[in-house]
């Protein structure tokens, strides 16, 4: 057994010309949460399909759980869980049927079945939603009940793919405290999401953006390696100000927080705080300046450049 419960080279999947996946290589460390994080159509999607043997690569390798993917697909679903981001259980079945069902298909013996589906009602606090048809359950009851349904076998390598993007922020965090536990236990989780408080909680990170690896790493690493400087600016005329400091070529990127605003710098910029202040004087705009610890959107907005340029 490897120290990688995941292993891509080169991994690529194209739909006719488009390619969705471009020569992905990462590794996945065993017994931790490794995170997706990347736009609509950055190939978060049908990188884990091809992970988890349900999509061909179109070239490149793969391994997961030390099997080739290419070889035994098969082998690979008998050893996973996967959760997608829409809810895909019987919405005409009750919670305990959705589980039971689940308990037959992964090939459980019907000696330990009812005793695993009454553990996993437990662990998830769906006991007294268990003759709850599934259809009628809230956001955050069907979010549980998925997982429940996704570790039934209690697998090595968990799929989810944005799990948590139709919940309320309560449900997320309680859904990430089931997660952690799961990797105390031994498991494997790789999350899709666009969440940056969910992103912060991995382990480690990948950034996917039209489809190629742009960034990896831990995610408080990857904040302290931003090549750019932050600059958080006070102003009255946070708007103006946003749009005219978009104009100079040494500014990569302005958010407005409120009535703040968060500026991206070129990291070779002298005094950087100098030239805010330069251009503020040159509007008559009222602001304060001041240099701020990077956050992870930062990292994101660093990692998928060429797509932020674009939009503009």
């Amino acid at each position: 057994m490897t120290d990688s419960a995941i292993k891509t080279v080169d991994l690529t999947r194209n739909f006719g010309d488009l390619v969705a996946v471009d020569q992905l290589s990462l590794e996945v460390p065993r017994q931790s949460i490794f995170g997706f994080l990347g736009p609509n159509g950055s190939g978060k999607s049908t990188a884990i399909r091809m992970l988890c043997g349900l999509l061909k690569p179109t070239s490149g390798t793969a391994t997961v759980l030390d099997v080739d993917v290419l070889r035994n697909a098969e082998l690979i679903k008998r050893k996973i869980g996967y959760m997608t981001q829409k809810f895909s259980l019987y919405s005409d079945l009750t919670v305990r049927e959705n589980l039971n069902f689940l308990a037959q298909i992964y090939g459980l013996p019907r000696s330990v079945r009812q005793a695993v589906v009454k553990t996993q009602l437990e662990r998830f606090s769906l006991t007294d939603r268990e003759s709850q048809l599934a259809g009628t359950l809230s956001g955050g009851q069907r979010q549980r009940l998925a997982l429940a349904g996704a570790t039934l076998h209690k697998p090595d390598l968990l799929f989810l793919d944005e799990p948590t993007s139709a919940v309320d922020p309560e449900s997320r965090r309680e859904f990430w405290e089931f997660l952690f536990d799961l990797v105390d236990e031994g498991a494997t989780i790789l999350v899709s999401t666009h969440f940056m408080d969910e992103a912060e909680r991995c382990h480690r990170l990948a950034i996917l953006d039209e489809g190629a690896l742009v960034a990896e790493g831990a995610p408080d690493q990857m904040i302290d390696d931003l090549p750019a400087i932050v600059i958080e600016i006070a102003t009255t005329a946070a708007r103006e100000t946003r749009d005219y400091l978009l104009q100079h070529e040494q500014v990569i990127d302005v958010a407005q927080i409120g009535a703040r605003l968060h500026a991206l710098m070129e990291p070779g910029l002298d005094s950087p705080l100098e030239f805010i202040d330069s251009r503020l004087n040159e509007k008559n705009f009222i602001g304060e300046a001041k240099i701020v610890r990077p956050n992870l959107e930062d990292v994101f907005v660093m990692a998928t450049r060429s797509s932020v340029d674009k939009a503009r």
